[in-house]
């Protein structure tokens, strides 16, 4: 049944950011494919990469890792960056999967359980997840990965990012023959020295930009579109939505639109002035406050209709763009795009 609000993926696109991604940081890609690929599909996303020769993936829990493995067979690696959480074992063994380990425990639970080949992340300052370098084991047979996480890859002159590769690299040396995975979107354009023996994009291969703006290497994936379910003459002193918190200073044309926060068009929007969408080539205000299922959008002096589109953020109206609007960013805007929305998928 067709919906009237769709995201649609550019499987192409998508190609072509894990390309780029590869061409700047010198390194293979090992695509992040957690949360369902930040909400764009994890099969059909992974299904491409791997076609385009990624042979390595990275998700956030077992169950994610369980479904990738489904998808792609028994070939590629899969890293689970949760490490093994109590009760997982028995699904990571059976898919095959590989904890990336965190902590002494995880790695007591993973020698118990009888686990083979696995990843060790090391804490380089972020105080997230992780070994301290002076609590990092001995070397150990079947640890296959080192890794670590930077903080501040979008801010490209902040001097933790230094701080952070150098204690990574001399905790990395401890483990002979294990591959080093250090740089995630932003650190693949930090410069040849962060790449390592691998490179781990995530947001960069959905469309979001490595410095948390637009940026002309990346290009975009995902298009968050509706249809135009109404349009309207609003005269002037009426109001918009609820609570009237919206008024027409003027006569306004209206279009109501079949997006709202059900569908992960975030509330933020709401009376902020910046939340936009492109309609009929031009970039137009959303008024009043995203309701559940709609939004109002001014159209006054465009030729729309009923059944006309209008973009939520894609190639008109840029990710970081849209997510700057909101007042967050890239990733929240692409993981908040509910399963009410099907995803449609071009290539």
């Amino acid at each position: 049944m067709p919906s009237p609000a769709r995201l649609t993926v550019d499987l192409n696109a998508l190609a072509g950011n894990f390309h780029a991604l590869a061409a700047a940081s010198g390194a293979p890609v090992h695509p992040v494919v957690k949360a369902d690929s930040y909400g764009l599909g994890a099969a059909a996303c992974a299904q491409r990469l791997r076609a385009e020769g990624a042979r390595t993936f990275f998700v956030a829990r077992a169950a994610e890792g369980a479904a990738l493995r489904a998808a792609l067979g028994p070939e590629p690696t899969i890293y689970v960056l949760d490490g093994c959480l109590a009760g997982t074992e028995g699904v990571l063994i059976a898919s095959t999967l590989r904890p990336v380990l965190n902590h002494g425990g995880q790695l007591a639970a993973w020698r118990a359980a009888g686990g083979g080949a696995c990843g060790l992340q090391i804490d380089t300052g972020m105080n997230r997840l992780g070994f301290r370098p002076e609590d990092a084991p001995a070397p150990f047979q079947g640890l296959d990965l080192i890794l670590s996480h930077l903080a501040c890859a979008d801010e490209p002159a902040e001097p933790m990012n230094r701080r952070q590769r150098d204690a990574f690299a001399a905790v990395a040396d401890r483990y002979p023959g294990a591959v080093r995975s250090f740089a995630n979107s932003g650190g693949c354009f930090l410069g040849p020295d962060y790449a390592f023996d691998a490179v781990r994009p995530g947001v960069c291969l959905y469309g979001g930009g490595p410095e948390g703006r637009p940026d002309p290497r990346i290009g975009a994936v995902a298009a968050l579109t509706a249809d135009i379910l109404q349009v309207r003459d609003v005269p002037a002193g009426e109001t918009v939505g609820y609570s009237r918190s919206f008024e027409a200073d003027a006569p306004r044309r209206i279009a109501t639109c079949a997006t709202g926060y059900a569908d992960g068009v975030l509330r933020s929007y709401s009376g902020r002035g910046a939340g936009r969408v492109w309609v009929a080539g031009e970039l137009r205000p959303i008024l009043g406050r995203v309701s559940m299922d709609v939004c109002a959008v001014d159209v006054t002096g465009l030729d729309v209709a009923i059944g006309d589109t209008v973009e939520l953020f894609g190639p008109n109206r840029m990710l970081d763009d849209a997510a700057a609007a909101a007042g967050t960013i890239a990733y929240e805007l692409l993981t908040s795009v509910t399963a009410r929305v099907p995803r449609v998928y071009v290539d």
